[in-house]
């Protein structure tokens, strides 16, 4: 071999006559770490969960196009496992204990590695128990560019409902047949009934017929069966909101997730008008408004500007059905910033007449759907067990599908509360509300309101057995999740 021959061979990776073969060192994993922290509500101290990146802040944020390589160490004395909402991972990676992965034991650690092909925002959560409830969740955000193109600033929303109680122990006497939910089935006699005053905080919680009224809205339903001591944006009350301060003449991108275990909100940008122009970390045609609905585990990108002349400007988070609420202000410098009162008028129940309208910017290729799965969801009497088809068994497999189909699924809830329903391993777009074909948007979280139906359309593209439920965390812990899986390939 010649001189060129020989430095040809090595840049090929070859080891010819001894030559080392060139390595490339894989970068570190991001460090994501599960811890303990406390927390003060109201004046009162509270131990809860903290998700903490590399940088010693909650979550994570990297580049579209960079591959996830994430490293979740568990510091805690429990057993926990992190689902990347809002991604596709190749089965096995989801972060959902049952489903092909072991849980992470207290001082252990686990990699995830793969090629991630969803920029926006997105969000990261235990998928173990109620841990969720206790605050086990925080923002994951890819980021397409390095600097936003259209907006100046980006600012990231994290809401939370908050309870001092044991979630378990709330789930205990929801199943029991005590709890908000006692008198579920009775519909239709509670006009606006205010429920916030109930004793939900101690043993004595909400047992009679009347307290099992509270949370009841017309002929409509239920709108919460748990009643909670605050509602966070940011880990804050709007005793202290967090100030977000802003440049005057200037455009505020608000990445605002909702965490909440068991609370729809409403976003309230009181006398600011925004636009709407992502959900769920897909972009639509903007939507300009000042108020709009964020369902449990959804996301909303609104853009807001502020005016030439500046000042302070609440932006509030309303859940429905109480009068409590929470929220943050964006303040240009030197702006008076009011003092908010943390109750407000009772926010109604979310609906879907603005799902209606949101026109998703991608759009699937032109392909024909192979067929159409029906799936009830069922249950919600005063046992407190839900289900999917009628069954109430997280292993269940509600349907079947090949690689390369496209499939519909009709959802009728027949119940009498709303359901956030989530699939995993895929994103999906509003295909029908009710009767009525739309060219929606893309999501991974569709709200499906007390006796309607919404339907999605998918394509069977990520092969595995994936988790399909309500992201009500209560409701998802009493039955209300089952799978689909993959057969052969079409």
């Amino acid at each position: 071999m010649n001189r060129r021959e020989i430095l040809l061979a090595g840049l090929a990776g070859t080891s010819l006559m001894g030559l080392p073969r060139l390595a490339v060192a894989e970068p570190e994993p991001k460090l994501l770490t599960v811890s303990k922290r406390v927390l003060e509500v109201k004046g009162r101290a509270a131990t809860v969960y903290g998700l903490t990146g590399p940088d010693g802040k909650p979550g994570l944020s990297m580049m579209f196009g960079e591959h996830f390589r994430v490293r979740v160490k568990n510091d805690t004395d429990s057993d926990t496992i992190i689902h990347w909402h809002g991604l596709t991972p190749p089965f096995g990676q989801d972060g959902v204990a049952m489903y092909g992965e072991p849980a992470i034991a207290p001082g252990a650690s686990k990699d995830y590695d793969f090629a991630n092909t969803r920029a926006g925002t997105h969000w990261m959560h235990s998928h173990m128990g109620l841990q969720e409830q206790q605050l086990l969740a925080a923002p994951l955000i890819v980021n397409e560019v390095k600097q936003p193109v259209f907006d100046d600033h980006e600012h990231v929303v994290m809401l939370h409902d908050f309870t001092f109680r044991n979630p378990q122990e709330i789930l205990a006497e929801l199943q029991g047949g005590g709890g908000a939910h006692a008198g579920h089935t009775m519909h239709g006699s509670s006009q606006g009934m205010d429920h916030s005053q109930m004793n939900h905080s101690g043993s004595n919680a909400g047992g009679g017929m009347m307290q099992g009224m509270a949370g009841m809205m017309g002929g409509a339903g239920m709108l919460n069966d748990i009643v909670f001591d605050a509602y966070l944006a940011n880990d804050r009350t709007l005793d202290d909101p967090e100030v977000v301060t802003v440049e005057k003449n200037t455009t505020l991108r608000l990445r605002i997730i909702n965490g909440a275990a068991a609370s729809n909100m409403w976003v309230d940008l009181g006398a600011m008008e925004g636009e709407l122009v992502a959900v769920d970390g897909n972009a639509i045609y903007p939507m300009k408004g000042s108020l709009f609905p964020l369902a449990m585990a959804q996301r909303a990108d609104i853009r807001l500007t502020i005016p030439a002349e500046g000042g302070a400007f609440p932006v509030l988070f309303r859940p429905e059905g109480v009068r409590a609420r929470t929220g943050i202000i964006v303040a240009s410098k030197g702006a008076a910033i009011p003092r908010l009162a943390g109750e407000g008028d009772m926010a109604p129940a979310l609906d879907l007449s603005q799902e209606l309208l949101y026109r998703a910017v991608a759009k699937l290729p032109q392909e024909p759907v192979n067929r159409t799965e029906m799936l009830m969801l069922t249950g919600g009497e005063t046992n407190y067990l839900w289900g999917l088809n009628g069954e109430a068994d997280p292993a269940q497999p509600l349907f079947t599908m090949r690689q390369g189909e496209r499939i519909a699924v009709m959802m009728h809830n027949m119940t009498g509360m709303a359901h956030p329903m989530h699939l995993h391993g895929h994103y999906f777009k509003v295909m029908a509300i009710g009767k009525t074909v739309i060219d929606g948007a893309l999501r991974d979280v569709v709200l499906v309101p007390p006796m309607e139906s919404v339907t999605i359309v998918f394509d069977a593209d990520n092969p595995g057995s994936w988790p399909f439920h309500c992201h009500h965390a209560y409701h998802m812990n009493s039955g209300m999740m089952g799978t689909v899986g993959y057969t052969s390939a079409a």
